[in-house]
C-alpha cells in the first residue's frame, strides 16, 4: 500500500461500506470468541471501536496491516480485548460465580433432581 492511501476513519484501502461489513465481522467474531450475546448494531459498533483499537495497539508495536483481510485480523482483535475489558469491569472484585446463577449461586441448573419444584401453593399442597 502506498503512503497516504487510508480509507475512512484510518483503515487502509477500506471505504465506508467496507468499514461497516469489517465493523460487523469483526464485532460478530468477538461476540463468539467471548461467549456473548449481541445485537447487529453492537457488533458493528464494536468491531469498529475494535478497529481503533487494534491500530493503535498494532502501530505501537509497529505492525503493518493491509486490505480487507489485514484489517478484519485487527479489528477483530482490539473487538475482543474491548469486550474483554468491559466484561472485567462489568464483575465485582473477588466474584467467581457464573452469571447465570445469580448472586446466591445455584441456578435451575444445580437443583437437585430429588428437589420438588413449587410453583404456586396448590401445587404443594397436592404433595
Amino acid at each position: 500500500m502506498h503512503g497516504g492511501e487510508y480509507g475512512i476513519l484510518g483503515m487502509a484501502g477500506v471505504g465506508f461500506f467496507g468499514m461497516l461489513v469489517i465493523g460487523f465481522l469483526a464485532g460478530w467474531i468477538a461476540e463468539k470468541a467471548m461467549n456473548r450475546d449481541h445485537g447487529l448494531l453492537t457488533n458493528i459498533l464494536v468491531g469498529i471501536a475494535g478497529s481503533f483499537v487494534g491500530g493503535t495497539l498494532a502501530g505501537v508495536l509497529g505492525l503493518q496491516w493491509y486490505g480487507f483481510l489485514g484489517n478484519l485480523v485487527i479489528a477483530t482483535a482490539g473487538a475482543i480485548l474491548i469486550l474483554w475489558f468491559f466484561g472485567k469491569s462489568e464483575q465485582p472484585r473477588g466474584v467467581q460465580e457464573s452469571r447465570r446463577d445469580g448472586p446466591y449461586g445455584g441456578g435451575m441448573a444445580s437443583q437437585n433432581e430429588d428437589t420438588p419444584i413449587y410453583h404456586s401453593a396448590d401445587d404443594k399442597k397436592q404433595d
